[in-house]
Order: C-alpha cells, then structure tokens, then sequence
C-alpha cells in the first residue's frame, strides 16, 4: 500500500515548487514536509522529486502525483457518505485541466465559471496547443483536456466540442503598407506576420487555403493570445484570430479580414479520464453547454 499522506506531500510539493510553499498548503512545517517526501522516496528505492527553484517531479514521482489525483477524485464523492472519516488533510479538491489558449481566451472562461457554481473544486489550468493537450492526459499530467485530436487517448472518452473559427486579420494601416496592390503570394512574402510559437502552423495553412502557397513572410514571436491581438492591432504584422475575439475590431474598422470566403475552422474535442466521478461530469456538461455557445458546427 502506498503511504498517502507522503505521497500528498510529494504532490504538494510538485504543485506549489517549494517544500516552504508546500508546508503552508498542508499547515505542516517544512521540515515535515521533507521527511514525508523523503521517508517514501526511501521506502520506493527511487527519487520523486528533483530539488530545485522549482522543484520539478520525477517520471516515476509524476506517474504516483496522476494516481493521487485519481483517488483524490473518487475519494470527493464518497466523502458525504463518510462524514469525518473522510476528512483527511482538509485538502481542497483541484481538478487537472489542460486547455489550448485560445478557448482559454474565448469559451472556456464561461465554462469554469458555470462549473464553479455547482462545484466546490478548484481548477489548475495547464495552458498547451490544441495538438499536444491530449498529450498532457497521456502523461498522467491532467484528468481532462480541450484537445484538437479526434481520436480517444487510451483510458479516455472523447467528445466533439465543435470548432473554433479564426480570420486573417491585420490593421488598417498594415493593408496599405503591404498589400495595397492586393492580397497575393508575393505580396504575403513580404509583410511580416505573427505566430503564437514554433507548433503554430495556422499562418501557414491560412496561406495554403487562401492563396496556393505556404510561404509567409518574416515572423515576430508573441506567445499570448491577447497580446497577439494588440501586436495585430498595432501594425506590427498579420496573423490568425478567433472570429469572436475580433468581431468588434473588425466591425469598427480597427482590423481589415484579409479573406472573409477564406476562414479556417479548428476542431475541438473534450477528452476526460474514464472514471466515474461527479466533479467530471459537472466539468463536461458546464465545457459542452459553452463551446455550443461559441464553437461553430465542425462536421
């Protein structure tokens, strides 16, 4: 049998960085803390968390942290029937999410706001693109994800979420300045665009779909969805926007669409571990009622 207190020691040490911060989440001292974390590692004969500024887990020490978070999830509904049995480290339950950020900045806000009305559950949100989120639930990492594959991570259940539709968008001033001839592969060659990091590839496929070619121009970095607005919004360089975020700005006259009939739409998925858990079900039918708010038809 595993030694659960020790190994919420460990788990609470991955998730707050620091034995210190970690000793203040479980009202135990520090020095507590070590002797949990060390007495397992002592007892298993390997290392589960590699000390540093942040503590980060090991494979095996990330594998033990995905178990806890399962037996936490099924031990949350049991505890109305256990009373103070239950009671445990008084640990609030928190609920492993990867998200892509784009949903994080569009529909899944209303979607945690819906699911913290019925849940006394806390969310930690691990922001990942849409093409590697099902690989945080691979890993253990997380127990649900917005995810842009379709098909079901092994242990999981997959459900279409509908797509998120995104629009070739620059400035005004940015138009003229590069495509006041019209919005032709050369031209596009030129003009400086953004991309969010190196996964992001939608550029790219606008590029294809639109005008035949995949060669875009110069590329300025900028990992944040909204600041990704701003830059667009600035002049700085083209890029891909979800439809809703930009709706106003193009309406205003703030942001030119550079091909309305060329729009790409990004399947999403809500992929969550199988087990038989209240606080999942509440989590999904909160994610299903907002992206059919905001994600369009993807078939």
């Amino acid at each position: 049998m595993l030694d659960y207190p020790s190994l919420s020691a460990v788990a609470a040490v991955v998730r707050e960085g620091t034995f210190e911060r970690a000793a203040a989440a479980l009202a135990i001292t520090p020095s507590a803390v070590s002797q949990r974390v060390r007495g397992l590692e002592e007892r298993l004969g390997a290392i589960l968390v590699i000390r540093g500024q942040p503590c980060e887990p090991t494979e095996l020490g990330r594998t033990l942290c995905a178990h806890l978070d399962r037996v936490r999830l099924l031990e949350h509904d049991l505890a109305p029937m256990l009373g103070s049995v239950a009671a445990g480290t008084g640990e609030r339950l928190t609920l492993p999410v990867a998200v892509n950020a784009d949903s994080l900045a569009t529909w899944f806000p209303a979607a945690a706001a819906a699911f913290g009305r019925v849940a006394d559950v806390s969310l930690d949100l691990t922001l990942d693109d849409e093409a590697h989120t099902a690989e945080r639930l691979r890993s253990g990492e997380v127990l649900a994800a917005v995810t842009g594959e379709r098909e079901p991570v092994q242990g999981c259940r997959t459900t279409p979420l509908g797509a998120l539709r995104y629009a070739a968008c620059a400035s005004p001033e940015f138009v003229e300045r590069y495509f006041a001839h019209g919005m032709t592969a050369q031209a596009l060659e030129h003009a400086p665009c953004l991309r969010f990091d190196r996964r992001d590839l939608l550029q790219a496929r606008w590029a294809r779909v639109a005008l035949g070619s995949e060669r875009i121009g110069p590329v300025h970095w900028v990992p944040s969805t909204h600041g990704f607005l701003d830059m667009t919004l600035v002049g700085l360089g083209w890029g891909m926007h979800p439809c809703v975020m930009v709706e106003n700005n193009l309406a205003t006259g703030r942001l030119v669409d550079l091909s309305p009939p060329h729009r790409i739409d990004v399947a999403l998925y809500w992929t969550i571990t199988r087990l038989h858990s209240t606080a999942l079900r509440q989590l999904t039918q909160a994610v299903r009622a907002a992206a059919a708010a905001i994600l369009v038809n993807s078939e």
